[in-house]
């Protein structure tokens, strides 16, 4: 305290012991001071120091009114100014600590939202970083994966064209957007990213069947010489056509030319039938009868349906008839001249001829129909005996044929049979009546030159580079693309025939499969991750029934229905186990005997392999699963998954969870959603409005609000919504498997999120035989999931996108 402080506080005591009452000192604390006047007059405030601590007590206590009247004014002046001083303290110090306790709350406020926000941003980041150098996967498929992703577009760096190709037919490339500078580039990427799934599976077989295994069980090793000697096209342009000339020999010579014994029709076509699989006036095959509902048994039938006709035709639906293409009909004469001359036919009789077989094609042709035609007439899976087929249609003896190409199994004329366009049966046996025994041209043999020309094409794998040159000219004229179509033994799962201008391996592989079906099973069952795939599908089936619950059904009665079919659905692999084992396929193929220099003699053989089948599969107790099959089925409560679908670059069992969930999560869940609701779009209205959702957030990112239609079709929005639904169902499921088990890989160090979209984006939109519904690439739908999931690794910003694209959600 100043000298001037304790001078009044003296004088103030001093009053006070003069009012004291006797008997009471008073202690005396005051110090003299030796400080002048003036600078006691200029001492520092009270409020701004230290109270000592021995300080009497007495002094804390302010002067009352009656004694600061009798100090003097100076005094009095002085007093005044400490005593506001001393009155405002307390309270300053108690305003100062509630002052604090706001700020300390509030700071510890922000430093927690500051925590969270960092362990749900940065460090999730950084855990995955850390994750992937870690955990980085090296194995062999791993490595072929990043070299694959290395080389594709990365939906988070290339926001705004990573998706811009066309999956629709009608629909042109949306690479022309303003100001897209890498359309070439973008292009020769998407060229390089995943093919349809059928292809994928026959690059997989064919690197199994160019494998070498010193080890190799005896079938193994015959299917395996047989691709191989397939693929040696140089001994079959050595022997020309003369293999097949002597095949025609054992049929009773040409009709065309040279000697012919004019061999009766039904003893010929009998003999294409069992010994060559040629079917030139109808096809057969074996088959379940779906309209049966009273069988307990999956018994299977003899099918008969309208033959694959080698000129092509076109179908009129005024005149609900089939006829021959017209601009076809020239390209189509050149060929067949080109086959007869190179089989030594002369000028002159091959017009004739040539012209014969159009003809009686074109009158065949009439009575064809296409599938939805027949289904909606109820012309499939008619039920006869082979008795009343032969009264409708006599100029075939049907148990005489059916005899032959089922020659190990007897067959009586009370036996039923399925036919699948009676109409068409009935008229081509009118048609062969007349040509056999009215027609002006009958000695010349015209339905024995059609079914050699039929034979013709069925060797066609196994002739000579002009024969196969030829076909592919024929191809490109005709614009029929890669892969043409034929029934073999079934109708539900046909095999591909390679007819054109598809690789060699491509042909040689379906060649293989077809005789030797037993063993690339066997091969391909051996190679299916178990475990990794039977989790993967638990996933699946799991994430789509949550999903049921989240739709907007038209009534409870429809949801309760859709829920007891999927929750009834048990999931099966068809794996080798299920099939024959290795001394079995040994003992089928002990008599094949394979020649790697003549795959002529190789593929007579197949044939007759071809033959076997079609009893086994009539009798044996077997779901017959295609082996070139990639898509489920429901099969009863069963959901069958063929073993195919399990292969990289789809699926593997060393892939990261992130890639396997990202591709064959998405390809499965959408499966799924085809077979277990085809309905759906009657089912819930969540369908149209998301579909039609994702659409107009498509076209707002590609600048497409004029030229483009406002809204989908029904089947389209469909689509749209299923494999929007497909996506959301494989990320659900692959949350739920890092849940039950954290750790996982990566690749090329992206994050899983990361990786999981990259691998989602390799999805080609021609895996599925519904890509010609979507009216746009799959891999745009990461947009739509990333504008309402946390898990993106960036958002996704397109600056060419309108605000509405930016903000909305699906």
């Amino acid at each position: 305290m100043d000298s001037a402080g304790r001078e009044t506080q003296q004088d103030v005591q001093t009053l006070r012991m003069s009012e004291t009452p006797r008997g009471l000192q008073p202690e005396r604390s005051v110090q003299p001071s030796s400080q002048p006047e003036p600078e006691r007059r200029l001492s520092t405030p009270a409020l701004f120091q230290l109270k000592l601590p021995s300080q009497d007590p007495a002094e804390a206590q302010p002067p009352t009114e009656l004694e600061l009247q009798k100090l003097p004014l100076r005094r009095r002046q002085d007093l005044e100014y400490q005593q506001p001083a001393e009155q405002i303290k307390p309270a300053w110090r108690k305003c100062g600590c509630a002052l604090s306790v706001v700020i300390l709350g509030f700071c510890l406020c922000a430093i927690f939202l500051g925590m969270v926000y960092y362990i749900n941003h940065f460090l999730r980041r950084g855990n995955q970083n850390q994750e992937v150098l870690i955990s980085p996967c090296n194995s062999p498929a791993c490595q072929k994966a990043s070299v694959h992703l290395s080389i594709s577009a990365d939906p988070f760096t290339h926001p705004c064209d990573y998706f811009l190709f066309s999956c629709g037919p009608d629909r042109p490339s949306p690479s022309k957007v303003q100001g897209h500078q890498r359309g070439k580039s973008r292009r020769d990427v998407k060229e390089k990213r995943t093919l349809d799934r059928k292809t994928e599976l026959l690059q997989y077989l064919r690197e199994i069947l160019e494998s070498n295994d010193g080890l190799a069980s005896s079938a193994v090793q015959k299917a395996k010489e047989f691709y191989r000697s397939c693929l040696d096209t140089k001994s079959l342009d050595i022997a020309g056509e003369e293999p097949f000339l002597a095949l025609i020999h054992k049929l009773g010579g040409r009709s065309v030319s040279g000697p012919w014994n004019q061999t009766d029709f039904n003893s010929t076509l009998s003999a294409l039938m069992r010994d060559y699989a040629t079917f030139p006036f109808f096809n057969v095959y074996v088959g379940e009868d779906p309209t049966n509902a009273s069988d307990e048994t999956t018994r299977r039938y003899i099918q008969i349906d309208q033959p694959d006709l080698l000129i092509p035709i076109e179908w009129n639906n005024e005149t609900k008839t089939s006829r021959v293409t017209r601009e076809t009909l020239l390209p189509f004469f050149a060929s067949c001249d080109r086959y007869l001359a190179l089989l030594g036919a002369p000028p002159d009789s091959s017009m004739v001829h040539i012209g014969t077989f159009i003809s009686l094609s074109s009158k065949l042709a009439v009575a064809m129909a296409p599938l939805s035609h027949r289904r909606a007439n109820g012309q499939l899976y008619q039920r006869l005996t082979i008795k009343e087929l032969q009264r409708k249609a006599p100029a075939v003896d049907w148990l005489g044929c059916l005899q032959a190409a089922f020659h190990s199994q007897p067959l009586m004329e009370d036996d039923h049979v399925l036919l699948h366009n009676l109409p068409y049966i009935v008229q081509m046996s009118r048609i062969i009546s007349k040509w056999l025994n009215g027609h002006e041209l009958s000695s010349s043999g015209p339905l024995h030159t059609f079914m050699v020309l039929n034979l013709l094409h069925t060797f066609l794998p196994a002739l000579d580079s002009r024969f196969s040159d030829t076909a592919n000219n024929l191809s490109v004229v005709l614009g029929q693309g890669e892969v043409r179509q034929r029934d073999l033994d079934s109708k539900t799962d046909a095999l591909s025939e390679v007819f054109t201008t598809a690789p060699r391996w491509k042909r040689c592989v379906l060649e293989t499969e077809r005789g030797f079906d037993g063993v690339l099973a066997y091969l391909l069952g051996e190679n299916v991750p178990g475990g990794e795939a039977e989790e993967l599908i638990e996933n699946i089936l799991s994430s789509f029934k949550s999903q049921l619950h989240q739709l907007k059904w038209s009534d409870q009665k429809t949801l309760q229905l859709v829920l007891r079919k999927v929750q009834s659905v048990t999931p099966r692999i068809v794996t080798a186990k299920e099939k024959s084992s290795k001394a079995e396929l040994d003992l089928r193929y002990s008599e094949v005997s394979v020649n790697l220099t003549n795959f002529f003699s190789n593929y007579l053989q197949l044939l007759s392999l071809l033959q076997k089948r079609r009893s086994r599969l009539l009798h044996e107790d077997n779901d017959g699963a295609d082996v070139l099959s990639v898509a489920p089925s429901l099969l009863g409560n069963e959901l069958i998954i063929p073993m195919g679908i399990f292969i990289p670059p789809l699926f593997h069992p060393t892939y990261p969870r992130a890639v396997n969930y990202g591709v064959m999560g998405f390809l499965l869940a959408k499966d799924l959603l085809h077979v277990l609701l085809p309905d759906i779009y009657s089912q819930s209205e969540t369908v149209g409005t998301v579909g039609q959702c994702v659409w107009s957030r498509y076209r707002s990112v590609t600048n497409k609000e004029s030229g483009e239609p406002l809204g989908l079709l029904a089947a389209q929005q469909q689509e749209v919504w299923v494999q929007f639904s497909a996506l959301q169902i494989a990320l659900e499921a692959y949350q739920q498997s890092v849940k039950t088990q954290s750790a996982d890989t990566s690749i090329s160090g992206f994050s899983h999120a990361h990786l999981f979209f990259m691998a989602f984006s390799q999805v080609n939109c021609d895996a599925d035989r519904y890509h010609h519904l979507m009216p746009f690439e799959p891999s745009f739908l990461i947009t739509a999931i990333c504008a309402q999931s946390r898990l993106c690794p960036t958002k996704l910003q397109c600056p060419k996108a309108t605000p509405w694209y930016s903000s909305h959600r699906c």
